[in-house]
């Protein structure tokens, strides 16, 4: 093997490799003996077929695969013997080659950079913390008795109006032949009048009773609608009113809380005040991580790999384009600017921002023998099941069959596993942060400066209820009337 520096740019190299024809041949008799073990023809016991009669017959059937290993061998060894670390799959091009003569192919390959990692003993960083105080706990609590819907008796004897809440028992039938059809009855059915729930008409007709008046409610199916016995045909439904309520501000007690599924209200408090604390532990973490960042990349300074750079540049655009299809600009439905020549090399500064930080966390994990285990790569693929409650057999399928997904999980865990490790050298100070503080969102490491058509990211986690989860308990599954309307 012949190998020739054509040219050298940076991190580019490009060389010229020789194979040899007699070298390529003896692949070719290596391969072809190993063909020939389990090769059967006419008049030669298996195994036994000569070698001449296999290349002969087989020869140029197997070159294309003899050439193939015969790159990937050479290459890789070109690579080994010149101290090349590959930053991508190198870029082969063959030159020339035909039977009986030399192979020469070109590789292109672009190197990682050589660089010494700063040492991170005494590196200061500030960790801003902050606790759920009672303010904080009653602003939450106040959030969640406004998602929620209370109702209360109204006073009088009013007629019922649009937005009452009428509890009410209903029996329908078909209008043509007076059948009664499953789903067609309820009793003390609660619904908000006006709030569409039902098909259309039926609502209408009940606004201005009063309770205990009987109402017969006549209306037509949709013909699109789901239930094809009852699709485009006339109805009729008795409807018996029982009580009228209104909408009343939810009151924050015991009562409150166990309608959440908590013992009491001070149960309640205590898992708001516990899922805060998580989620500001959380909020935290990535503002102490965004800090280490920083300070990794105020402090190294070398050149990038161009495809890397490329890589991740167009990884930057694509992500964008997508959220500009999915959310054009509010304002007059139309889509959203081209970027500027201005935006682009903003974003080109954040790809290569990324990828020197990501070949930095690299070098400090390789040489410290970081890794993940088996154990903590199965959990995070049941961490990302249980987000798809009921399809989780479906998640574990698609990871085990796509092991490039399955790498995706791991590179996350390893680079908060090399975070651990050197924050665990830094010296790292607590500063005690309001609640605002803490939670407010700002613009990512990475995101522009400008406004633009480049929407940008808080790299901390959006301010959210923090107490919706903890509170949160399932509700259980109601067979919906066919008076209603069917869901899409």
């Amino acid at each position: 093997m012949q190998v020739k520096e054509l040219k050298q740019n940076g991190l580019e190299h490009e060389i010229e490799v020789t194979v040899k024809a007699n070298d390529i041949d003896k692949r070719v008799d290596v391969r072809l003996k190993e063909v020939g073990k389990t090769m059967k023809m006419p008049g030669f016991r298996p195994g036994k077929v000569p070698l001449k009669i296999l290349k002969q017959k087989y020869g140029k059937a197997i070159m294309g695969e003899v050439l193939e290993a015969a790159v990937n061998d050479t290459s890789v060894k070109v690579m080994k013997d010149k101290k090349l670390r590959p930053a991508m799959k190198p870029n082969i091009e063959v030159k020339s080659f035909d039977e009986g003569k030399d192979l020469v192919y070109a590789m292109k390959v672009e190197v990682l950079p050589e660089f010494k990692v700063k040492d991170f003993k005494g590196v200061k960083l500030e960790k801003p913390v902050a606790k759920p105080d009672d303010k904080a706990v009653t602003e939450a609590l106040e959030r969640i008795a406004e998602g929620r819907t209370s109702s209360e008796p109204i006073k009088g004897n009013r007629a019922s109006k649009k937005g009452d809440i009428l509890v009410f028992d209903f029996s329908g039938r078909t209008a043509d032949d007076n059948v009664e059809h499953d789903g067609m009855q309820a009793d003390g059915h609660q619904l908000e009048l006006g709030s569409n729930q039902f098909i259309p008409g039926f609502e209408d007709q009940l606004i201005g009773t009063k309770a205990g008046e009987k109402v017969e409610v006549k209306v037509s199916f949709p013909k699109e609608y789901g239930a094809t016995d009852l699709a485009g045909r006339d109805a009729i439904f008795d409807c018996d009113i029982k009580e009228i309520r209104e909408p009343a501000e939810a009151k924050i007690d015991d009562e409150f809380a166990k309608s959440l599924g908590m013992e009491d209200l001070a149960a309640l408090k205590k898992a708001v005040e516990e899922q805060m604390s998580k989620e500001f532990a959380a909020h935290s973490r990535l503002k102490l991580k965004k800090a280490l960042l920083d300070h990794l990349d105020d402090n190294h300074d070398f050149e990038v790999p161009p495809g890397m750079l490329d890589m991740e540049y167009n990884n930057i655009i694509q992500q964008i384009e997508m959220e500009r299809q999915q959310n054009p600009q509010q304002d007059s439905g139309e889509d959203a600017p081209d970027l500027s020549d201005d935006e682009k090399a903003e974003l080109k500064q954040i790809a290569e921002r990324r990828v020197r930080l990501g070949l930095i966390l690299s070098e400090v994990g390789n040489s410290n023998n970081i890794k993940i285990s088996d154990p903590e790569l199965q959990k995070s693929v049941i961490t990302e099941a249980q987000k798809y409650p009921g399809q989780e057999k479906e998640v574990f399928d698609y990871f085990s069959k796509n092991p490039q997904a399955l790498e995706s999980l791991r590179a996350p865990l390893f680079e908060d596993k090399v975070v651990d490790f050197i924050l665990e050298l830094a010296e790292v100070k607590e500063v005690s942060v309001t609640v605002e503080e803490l939670t407010a969102e700002e613009e990512e490491d990475e995101a522009p400066k400008k406004k633009s058509a480049t929407k940008k990211k808080a790299s901390t986690a959006k301010k959210s209820d923090s107490s919706k989860e903890a509170a949160k308990k399932p509700a259980a599954s109601k067979k919906k009337s066919t008076a209603k309307k069917k869901a899409s």
